[in-house]
């Protein structure tokens, strides 16, 4: 049962690795189920509470990430607030519009449209600040998987 158990458990590993690049699927929560899949099918002889409560703080650190890369790219990149508040609304809408590739170009087309809507409209500081939406996803892209790969390293260690 644990070798089902373990095989359950790296598919769901396998996903929620490719749904940090893919955005159609949550990569930390994929992750976080697989192992507690495997605590249920193995009766939860290795992985403990603390085990878990510690993968549910990383499973936040990925989202906070997710979410606080972007405006950071924008700020670095000279964004008004004006700019950061396009990204985030810009991110949420264009991944109804757009789908999948709303994740990305949903935060630039909303940072350069919210710097536009702003006092000093200078279309090379807000693309700019469109562009700093892009390194920050990337950044944080690189962020997360490193947050993910020790989760991962953590559960193997546990076992």
């Amino acid at each position: 049962m644990e070798i089902v158990a373990l095989l359950i458990a790296v598919l769901f590993f396998i996903a929620g690795l490719a749904g940090t690049l893919l955005p159609v699927l949550p990569g930390a929560i994929l992750l976080w189920a697989g192992m507690l899949i495997y605590g249920i099918m193995t009766g939860f002889q290795t992985l403990g509470t603390a085990f878990f409560i510690g993968q549910g703080i990383a499973v936040v650190l990925v989202h906070a990430v997710d979410y606080l890369a972007g405006v950071a790219g924008v700020k670095r990149y000279g964004g008004s607030k004006n700019a950061v508040y396009g990204s985030i609304i810009g991110a949420i809408l264009g991944i109804f519009i757009m789908g999948p590739a709303g994740i990305i170009f949903g935060p630039f087309v909303g940072a350069v449209a919210g710097e536009m809507l702003g006092p000093h409209k200078q279309l090379d500081i807000a693309v700019r600040s469109g562009l700093g939406t892009l390194v920050g996803l990337i950044g944080g892209t690189v962020l997360k998987i490193a947050v993910e790969v020790m989760m991962i390293i953590w559960f193997f260690w546990a076992i």
